[in-house]
């Protein structure tokens, strides 16, 4: 790879590889799984560095890279439960934790749901993917991408509707 190639893979590296982590984290459930899948996706990324066009299909790639980095994963090495957790905020400020506490929430309950559903919510509405893109991305039919999604937000809301939830 050419010096200014390199400098552009460095550009663009830096301004995805925090949401890809993201993306791993919430399909995962670990931090240090979701950055291990970050690194071979962005390797994958920097191999077809040359080959790949320089506009929305990058990140489009990169972010299929991300997700079969994860579900690589877990079908190699990880057979355990995954388990949520978040970084707590420096801050004591009020809303600070109430929002940190809102997200351990939903990412316990995300947690919970089977990876296929967990797969298809983190595409469609944190990625913001269309029903075709998640569908492509995962290797499914759009049906099941559909049907997937209706299940994990009717799990998610059983989940997040528990009596200690709503007293909250």
């Amino acid at each position: 790879m050419r010096r200014r190639d390199d400098a552009e893979f460095t550009e663009f590296a830096l301004a995805t590889a925090r949401r890809m982590r993201r993306t791993a984290y919430l399909m995962c459930g670990d931090w240090h799984r979701a950055e291990d899948a970050t690194q071979d996706a962005l390797v994958k990324v920097y191999r077809r560095w040359g080959h790949l066009q320089r506009d929305g299909r990058l990140v489009s790639y990169a972010n299929h890279a991300v997700v079969s980095a994860v579900l690589d994963q877990s079908r190699r090495r990880w057979r355990s439960e995954v388990v949520g957790g978040v970084e707590r905020a420096d801050t004591a400020s009020p809303d600070a934790t109430l929002i940190v506490d809102d997200r351990s929430v939903v990412i316990q309950a995300m947690s919970k749901l089977p990876a296929g559903q967990r797969s298809c919510l983190v595409l469609r509405f944190y990625v913001d993917l269309s029903v075709e893109q998640t569908a492509e991305i995962l290797g499914t039919s759009t049906s099941t991408v559909r049907s997937q999604t209706s299940r994990g937000i009717a799990h998610l809301r059983n989940l997040l509707a528990t009596p200690e939830r709503s007293s909250k």
